[in-house]
């Protein structure tokens, strides 16, 4: 589990094609890494496969590539980093749980003053998850949306996470990764599941504790 904190930036040092997937070889000065912990790189939550002296490299599966933008990446760009959350860390971000659910355009970079509001594609598959002043996972970015229309929402960016994260190298037209609210799944999941006979049922049990009461 991570919590949208991005920690470093890392540079992709290697880009390579192979059986099933891509490597990456990321630069990083994070020194507690060994091989099978996970990392968020920009948001998709991978495993370490190798640690060298001031890189590590993971592999991407052919379903990775496939819900990311990460089968274009090249040698040279850079990509955010975070470890996953430890049991006795701050948690100042929120519930990120690094699986990718859609990918999304930059429609607009506008500078307010000390600060930046980007505006984002909003993808169908995951619009009834976004909320004006809900959480949402931008490229591994916790961020909070500021606005929302009916095919785009918008973000707003102070100076650190601008300087600090790749979004301070974006521009307009490229691609980011989304991860929306895992408690907005789970609110889904369980009024699928109760369904409308369930949700008679609990009416009739509060009904029969009011006149009891």
């Amino acid at each position: 589990m991570f919590t949208g904190i991005v920690e470093e930036t890392g540079d992709v040092r290697a880009v390579e094609d192979a059986e099933g997937g891509r490597r990456l070889q990321v630069a990083t000065t994070f020194e507690d890494l060994t091989e099978g912990q996970s990392i968020s790189v920009s948001g998709a939550c991978l495993t370490v496969e190798e640690v060298g002296e001031g890189w590590f490299s993971v592999f991407l599966a052919e379903e990775t590539l496939s819900r990311t933008g990460l089968d274009e990446i090249e040698a040279g760009e850079d990509v955010n980093l975070e470890r996953a959350m430890a049991a006795d860390g701050r948690f100042d971000g929120h519930v990120v749980q690094g699986h990718v659910d859609a990918t999304a355009e930059i429609l607009a970079i506008e500078r307010l003053g000390d600060d930046w509001e980007f505006t984002f594609s909003l993808p169908t598959s995951i619009e009834r998850y976004v909320v004006e002043k809900g959480s949402i996972t931008v490229d591994g970015i916790s961020l909070t949306v500021a606005e929302r229309g009916d095919e785009a929402f918008s973000v707003a960016i102070i100076p650190t996470t601008y300087e600090e994260t790749t979004l301070g190298t974006k521009g307009a037209g490229e691609t980011v990764h989304l991860e929306v609210d895992v408690i907005a799944k789970y609110v889904e999941r369980m009024l699928e599941a109760d369904g409308p006979e369930e949700a008679g049922d609990l009416n009739a049990v509060a009904e029969q504790r009011r006149r009891d009461s």
